[in-house]
């Protein structure tokens, strides 16, 4: 049983601190800081030795759980091992100690690593060009949008504000489509999980401005109508953004330039290994087809072959101008620059096969217990829904928070959000056969634990120092910071 934590542990009396003495006039003190500004009493803080403070915060770190500790299933976030050398190399003085502010003369390796990521992106993706600016994969698609919204007004069409999205995607998708200033159109999906073809032709028009896509989608299904659906979009005067979140299931074996997709984001902190979580660091690239590159962010990194070097070009007065300060989070294209030359083309389409592998793998051994809405073979990750048991009752945040007792962190919940009870479960590529047996197995007891003892499974977490929370009053009042009584 783990040891339940008791935050309060204020002792009067006990000491952790030793300041020197006052070695200036009190009435100096006084006289610098202005009354109003001066406390009335004397603060009341945690009485504590120093001993107590350090085990305190320590013991609070070793609960920290990340992809370095244990098995993270996060569908659609693709939390996977990341080597370590990436790190190494990020952190290379040539390259951790430079400013933005420099000479491009003084950076000249720093632009090369960039051009040459630029290239690697766009070959992955069948596109031609690329900007590395966006920081995120949310700030990608806003990128990815506004470069559209110029293209149209380029040709005369600034009435297309119309950009479809399917029921299925990412939330981040209709967010961006809003901030963008377009309106957005949701697309059913069909039987088998897929955009609805018919659906899709009812409201294309003169009006739209894209459709936003991630394939394989957030289902974990390969849109086998692809092919159709850019069609459909590309009569209408459309074009395709392309969502990448997902990529991780399909490099080296489809391009979604080749799907017929205009614009694409990458997440370099999922796809092509940087740590994420807790808010960054991140990188989305956004690659363009050949009649969108003159509207690219600026400025652009290019050799002058006359002078032999590396600059930045500002002279693009179709450019959206700038989306982020300076040239993008610089760290992070080190990471996925070094990712990529270590795996090479080979390597890129073996983490792909690994993933759907793994995903394919550990979807069988838990559908002997759990619900599959979507019948057949996935891609990268899978959505499965609790079983139904004689009781009933058991939800899928029941599930999750009784894994914690087993020591495993839960996968994403509740979403995609038209499947009722989801539970969406990515291995990734970096997993191996023992950790997702020994996954399947915690899965499958609690199966039968929500068959036997229902109740178990609605008090849990167990084992944990905390157990769980009023969710609502937790988002709505949280507790940041100590108070005494």
């Amino acid at each position: 049983m783990v040891e339940k934590l008791i935050f309060e542990k204020s002792v009067s009396g006990r000491r952790g601190h030793y300041l020197p003495p006052l070695d200036v006039p009190a009435c100096s003190v006084q006289e610098a800081i202005p009354a109003k500004l001066r406390r009335k009493k004397t603060p009341v803080l945690p009485q504590l030795t120093e001993v107590e403070v350090v085990r305190h915060y320590t013991r609070l770190s070793s609960l920290n759980y990340g992809v370095d500790t244990g098995f993270y299933p996060l569908g659609s976030c693709t939390m996977k091992y990341n080597p370590k050398i990436n790190e190494d190399v990020a952190n290379l003085a040539g390259f951790s100690q430079i400013h933005p502010d420099q000479p491009a003369e003084s950076v000249q390796g720093a632009l090369e690593l960039m051009v040459k990521l630029q290239q690697y992106l766009a070959e992955i993706a069948g596109m031609d060009a690329f900007t590395l600016q966006p920081a995120a994969g949310a700030h990608g698609e806003l990128t990815g949008l506004l470069l559209i919204r110029a293209y149209h007004a380029a040709q005369g069409e600034q009435q297309r504000d119309k950009v479809l999205i399917p029921d299925s995607a990412h939330g981040t998708n209709p967010a961006t489509a809003s901030l963008a200033g377009c309106q957005i159109i949701q697309i059913p999906s069909n039987g088998q999980g897929e955009v609805d073809l018919v659906a899709l032709k009812r409201v294309v028009g003169k009006d739209t401005a894209a459709l936003m896509l991630t394939n394989p989608n957030t289902l974990g299904l390969f849109e086998t109508q692809i092919a159709e659906i850019a069609a459909i979009v590309h009569e209408a005067g459309g074009l395709l953004y392309y969502d990448g979140a997902n990529m991780n299931a399909i490099m080296g074996y489809a391009r979604p330039g080749d799907m017929g997709f205009d614009v694409v984001h990458f997440n370099l902190h999922k796809t092509f290994s940087t740590p994420h979580g807790g808010g960054g660091p991140g990188s989305g690239p956004v690659g363009v087809k050949r009649k969108l590159e003159p509207f690219l962010p600026k400025p652009v990194i290019i050799y002058d072959r006359q002078k032999q070097r590396y600059r930045f070009d500002g002279e693009r007065p179709q450019s959206i101008g700038r989306v982020k300060a300076f040239y993008g989070n610089f760290g992070v294209l080190v990471k996925a620059f070094t990712y990529i030359l270590m795996l090479g083309g080979k390597g890129l389409k073996e983490a792909s096969e690994k993933a759907v592998l793994n995903a394919n793998y550990l979807l069988k051994l838990l559908s002997q217990d759990y619900e599959q809405p979507f019948a057949g073979l996935c891609k990268h990750e899978f959505i499965v829904t609790p079983p139904k048991t004689k009781e009933g009752g058991i939800r899928t945040l029941d599930v999750a928070k009784r894994l914690l007792d087993y020591g495993f962190h839960p996968p994403t919940v509740y979403f995609p959000l038209i499947v009722a009870e989801a539970l969406m479960i990515e291995p990734t590529e970096t997993e191996n056969k023992s950790t997702l047996d020994a996954f399947a197995a915690v899965m499958a007891r609690i199966a039968q634990e929500a068959e036997e003892n229902p109740e178990i499974l609605h008090q849990a977490p167990h084992q944990t120092p905390l157990s769980r929370l009023d969710e609502t009053q937790a988002a709505r009042r949280p507790v940041l910071r100590w108070k005494a009584d």
